[in-house]
């Protein structure tokens, strides 16, 4: 068989399964098993779509199957299958609590950045808020770092060794040949 070619009698299968309500992965899965076929369920959903069969979302019936007037419409058994699929859970409708951040206990200078010298602390303040300035400990910082001791001990875990050694860094060349 020829990929993405859809006999006659698979069409007519998709369509009395999909009217069934079936997920378009089941769907795949019983002309699969009926006729040995290998159809994936983007293939079954991409030949709903080409037949005039794919609902709307917003729609709790298949558009090809009218209701009568008076009657009222039963739920589609593809929307009760799954209720609240695109739903967030609570928890995440819920504001996340500000993290608390750490204090090391010294008074910061507040140094605007174009104020900062090359030998002043550079851990930030401000700017949580719109409009707010973000200004800078001050401080003297600590060689090799950018932050004074105390800041320094809040930006690296404790007792490990910076990433960034100042040891020399070996490069050896070698000539291809």
């Amino acid at each position: 068989m020829e990929p993405g070619h859809w006999s006659s009698e698979h069409s007519d299968a998709l369509r009395d399964y999909f009217l069934k309500g079936m997920s378009y992965a089941a769907i795949g899965r019983e002309i699969n098993a009926r006729f040995g076929t290998v159809y994936t369920r983007s293939a079954v959903a991409g030949r709903a779509k080409r037949l005039g069969l794919v609902t709307p979302a917003w729609m709790t019936s298949p558009s090809v199957v009218p209701s009568l007037p008076g009657e009222a419409c039963p739920p589609s058994p593809r929307r009760s299958a799954l209720p609240n699929l695109n739903v967030p859970p609570k928890s995440a409708m819920k504001p996340a609590a500000r993290a608390k951040l750490r204090c090391v206990g010294i008074q910061p200078r507040l140094v605007p950045l174009v104020d900062l010298a090359d030998d002043d602390c550079r851990y930030p303040y401000g700017g949580d808020r719109d409009g707010e300035e973000i200004t800078f400990c001050g401080h003297p910082r600590q060689p090799g770092s950018s932050y004074c001791t105390p800041h320094a001990g809040l930006t690296r875990r404790s007792g490990a060794e910076s990433a960034r050694a100042s040891r020399p860094v070996v490069l050896r060349l070698i000539c291809a040949a």
